[in-house]
């Protein structure tokens, strides 16, 4: 689409993609209503542990209505309405919430869930779990703990490389629902190599909104001369989006609010790509 219609001929125009897909998935829509639900129904404060997404509009606007968000349970007061956000959260963030009596909405995203029941059933078997994720990620803590038997954490190939398990013949991997198949298949392969025994999930079980948002700037960066990736910094669907401009080569800038666009990258670009 064109910025300004009314331009002379002789005015340059820049034309602007928006990606399709693009945006926040339905697991995280789904978090979203359920806080604004929340405070509909039970009015200011709702207690929320943790971002409910990591971007930064949603975080101040539900701030705005009446959403505060804590890092841990204990930040939070007795009795008060409590949502665990879509990441999902370890059993030892439910015993705290029960003890101090929270009342609990579970806004953990369906799929992520899924992951969960998985690595259970997984370890309740006997099997070495292992979680494909990146560290410190909240999806990726919440799910570690809820699963009750080992499980082993990789997120590259030197981390499957130095792997040990107890039994090769008794391996399973699940994986961070924010990585899409495109950021796992080779670390699966390697470990498909290494455990010819090793069972995954069904792929009804993989969430492929990251894998479609990728592609949709894939099909996008031989078309543009510039990317804008809307997000959070703390994003891990957003940094992926970033790396794919940057790997195409193209100047790629993650930005959270449009005050943030300097007008010195657009010099010389006839189009860009957004995406979110």
């Amino acid at each position: 689409m064109r910025y300004n219609t009314r331009m002379s001929p002789s005015e340059p125009v820049l034309r602007v993609i928006l990606a399709q897909p693009r945006g926040f998935c339905a697991g995280v829509e789904r978090a979203i209503e359920i806080v604004e639900r929340a405070l509909s129904r039970y009015g200011a404060p709702v207690y929320v542990r943790h971002q409910i997404v990591h971007n930064h509009h949603v975080v101040e606007r539900l701030q705005d209505l009446g959403a505060v968000f804590v890092k841990d349970v204990h930040e939070v007061p007795p009795g008060a309405i409590t949502i665990f956000s879509a990441h999902g959260v370890s059993r030892r963030v439910e015993g705290a919430a029960r003890l101090r009596a929270l009342d609990v909405i579970d806004a953990t995203c369906p799929l992520v869930r899924r992951v969960h029941l998985e690595g259970r059933r997984y370890s309740e078997s006997g099997y070495d779990v292992i979680l494909i994720g990146h560290g410190g990620h909240a999806e990726v803590e919440g799910t570690m703990g809820q699963i009750p038997g080992p499980v082993h954490l990789v997120s590259s190939l030197d981390d499957v490389a130095r792997l040990s398990v107890r039994d090769t013949r008794k391996v399973a991997y699940i994986t961070q629902t924010t990585l899409s198949p495109l950021d796992t298949r080779d670390v699966i392969a390697a470990l498909k190599r290494k455990f010819p025994a090793i069972v995954g999930p069904d792929t009804r079980d993989i969430c492929y909104a990251t894998q479609n948002r990728q592609e949709a700037l894939l099909a996008l960066v031989d078309h543009v001369d510039l990317v804008l990736v809307v997000g959070a910094s703390n994003s891990s669907n957003t940094a992926r989006l970033r790396e794919i401009g940057e790997r195409a080569g193209l100047p790629t800038y993650l930005i959270g609010h449009a005050c943030e666009i300097e007008t010195a990258w657009l010099d010389g670009i006839t189009t860009l790509a957004i995406t979110a």
